[in-house]
């Protein structure tokens, strides 16, 4: 009787493992790994960004201060700069962000029909951006290692520019990553490369209103459906899942090849370009759990955005719209950074769950940009802010004055 017992409960255990096994591949480690990084990314790209539009705000300050000093001792008007270190990013505007979906489509068909004679071109490229974009990410780094041995002056190198002694380091050091990349193929340097591109570009470029915010998000969110899910009606194959994990011949095999240094140099492996982030799983081996860059990089501009608003509101002393007063129990603690940073977790644990359950590649922003975009226009409008957030956020409205007669 007890061996029939314990062989019923190991039965039972097991059933109920195959139950509930999408739960558990949900809290795989690869899985939690790439929640939190994504995550983070956004949220150290977002401040990073706005850490650098306050430090060009002060240099606008102190130069406007230097010329007022200076106009005494100088005739005419004194040089000033209007954009205010304003020419370091790039602001999407409503044209950008309709016609950023067919770009995408069109580099996604060029890179699908043409990747086998265009490979090449393509990794260099990518390994130009990404060395930059490396080198960006770990400035900060660098900084901290170099500060006690270095005075801070620029060094110059004629037309390419002066630089840090900071900035010299953090650069050879991504070029060295590459470079060890190139050789080895290790996704953990592909991974490295992309969380430099990820935090570049939310640093890097604006969405200006939240009108631009939400084109942008819907156009991507139908391209991301449509070359997911129905592609392969079209092309006979998933185009995005094709090319996203389709590796490229590694540029020094090919000059190794051409040069007839086959019989010297041993084959380097392929390269799997990063325009994802790939994580392993601890657990079951040889499984990895992966998320398109695009996947980061979107949602983020919107949390970028809402993080310089709230800035902006608090800084300026930004009231409400005064015909839609917010409720006494929407304060000031919930901002709307918090809030999209929440929507962006739940939907990636929602497309997370849909992947498991379907078993099937899934279009992360499919559940990423309702979970973003959705809570944060209701946020906005129920504390009567969605009118200045929707057309100019960052733009003071002048007082109007009236005559009293």
């Amino acid at each position: 009787m007890s061996d029939g017992s314990s062989a019923a409960d190991a039965s039972s255990a097991q059933g109920e493992f195959r139950e509930y096994h999408w739960a558990y591949s949900v809290m795989d480690s690869s899985r939690v790994s790439t929640c939190l990084i994504s995550m983070l990314l956004i949220v150290y790209g977002s401040f990073r960004s706005l850490n650098m539009e306050q430090e060009a705000r002060e240099r606008q300050e102190r130069k406007r201060k230097d010329n007022e000093n200076m106009k005494n001792l100088l005739t005419g008007e004194p040089v000033t700069d209007q954009q205010g270190g304003a020419g370091k990013f790039a602001t999407l505007d409503t044209m950008h962000a309709l016609c950023l979906p067919l770009g995408a489509s069109v580099s996604l068909l060029v890179m699908f029909f043409f990747f086998d004679s265009m490979q090449l071109l393509f990794a260099v490229c990518t390994a130009i951006i990404a060395t930059v974009a490396l080198a960006f990410l770990l400035l900060p780094m660098c900084q901290y290692i170099i500060r006690p041995c270095s005075d801070g002056n620029r060094v110059s190198f004629g037309f390419c520019g002066r630089f840090t002694a900071a900035e010299l380091f953090s650069f050879l050091l991504s070029v060295s990553i590459v470079c060890i990349w190139v050789l080895t193929g290790h996704w953990l340097l592909m991974d490295a490369m992309g969380m430099g591109l990820c935090v570049a570009f939310i640093a890097f470029v604006r969405l200006p209103s939240l009108k631009v915010s939400t084109l942008l998000l819907t156009g991507l969110l139908i391209y991301d459906v449509f070359w997911v899910f129905f592609s392969s009606y079209i092309f006979s194959t998933n185009v995005m899942v094709k090319v996203a994990t389709r590796p490229a011949e590694n540029p020094v095999g090919i000059v190794a090849r051409k040069l007839n240094l086959g019989g010297i140099v041993k084959e380097p492996p392929k390269l799997n370009l990063p325009g994802k982030l790939v994580f392993p799983s601890y657990h079951n081996s040889g499984h990895f759990s992966m998320l398109g860059l695009g996947d980061i990089v979107m949602p983020g501009l919107l949390l970028c955005f809402v993080l310089r608003y709230d800035a902006y509101k608090k800084s300026q002393g930004v009231t409400s719209d005064p015909g839609l007063a917010p409720p006494k129990g929407m304060g000031s603690k919930l901002t709307y950074f918090h809030c999209s940073l929440l929507g962006y977790f739940l939907g990636l644990l929602t497309a997370t769950v849909s992947s498991e359950i379907f078993k099937a590649a899934q279009p992360a922003l499919l559940y990423l940009v309702p979970f973003t975009l959705l809570p944060l226009l209701t946020m906005a409008y129920v504390k009567g802010d969605l009118r200045r957030m929707w057309s100019e956020p960052f733009i003071t409205q002048p007082t109007s004055k009236q005559l009293e007669v």
